[in-house]
């Protein structure tokens, strides 16, 4: 059934799922603490922090704990290198950190090397099998709908939780096409459709903008799905606009349904 959905529902939504991101090369303990700092509002509290994997232990330390930490592996190249990526999500484990963002090495998708792929979200997997384990598609530099749902396939058959669009690091980041092709593959997906959830993650700064991606999540996975345990966005920039929204500097407005 469709619900009017007002800026400040959507706010309230993204808040609840939004992993507020810090992964600048230049990230000291201070940035850390402080984004740590800025996950709980007047409003409530973020889904997750992310970070490096070197700064996923301070991260556990200075999050309350409703707030969940997260680190990337394998960022944000998305290299074939396994012990790279094991050395990453053993990091992250023995932090405390709850889940990992691990790239798909998408370079060896295009080359039609799925087998090279596939055994790298399998050590990522079995190195974090109590973790919520993310993998990231990189769909900005993937050249078709076709190509994405191959990589969602694939990530799917390999454990992942969530499917994730972006690293933020490429040209072209989420976008709802992308998107669309991605919610398409979990909803066909018999074992994944009632479990795994969506992030979409980069260029996404504004509550207006992030509407589309919590449309078409309530479309292809139903409004239920608008939740942490389902759907996440990933930015820096977004908690602004969503603390604008909800503290009545930027008035309401009726935005759409879902």
């Amino acid at each position: 059934m469709a619900c009017v959905r007002s800026s400040v529902d959507a706010a309230h939504i993204a808040l609840a799922c939004l992993d507020l991101t810090s992964l600048n090369d230049a990230d000291t303990d201070a940035d850390v603490s402080a984004l740590c700092e800025r996950a709980g509002t007047p409003y409530g509290h973020v889904a997750a922090v992310c970070v490096w994997p070197r700064f996923a232990r301070l991260a556990r330390a200075r999050a309350v704990p409703a707030v969940k930490v997260a680190a990337v592996a394998n960022f944000p190249d998305g290299s074939t290198d396994l012990e790279r990526t094991r050395r990453d999500v053993d990091t992250i484990v023995q932090a405390g950190a709850q889940e990992v963002d691990v790239v798909l090495p998408w370079r060896a998708l295009l080359a039609g090397d799925d087998a090279t792929c596939a055994a790298l979200l399998r050590a990522a997997r079995r190195a974090s099998e109590a973790l919520t384990l993310k993998v990231i598609l990189e769909t900005g530099e993937l050249p078709d709908d076709a190509t994405i749902a191959r990589a969602a396939r694939l990530a799917l058959a390999e454990g992942a939780d969530f499917l994730k669009t972006s690293t933020g690091k490429t040209r072209v980041s989420a976008t709802p096409q992308a998107a669309a092709a991605m919610l398409r593959t979990i909803a066909a997906d018999a074992q994944a459709s009632s479990r795994v959830g969506f992030k979409a993650s980069g260029g996404i700064r504004t509550v207006a903008g992030a509407v589309p991606y919590l449309d078409a999540v309530a479309h292809a996975l139903g409004p239920s799905a608008l939740t942490p345990a389902r759907f996440r966005i990933g930015a820096s920039s977004l908690l602004a606009d969503i603390e604008a929204v909800l503290g009545g500097s930027k008035p309401p407005a009726a935005i759409g349904a879902y």
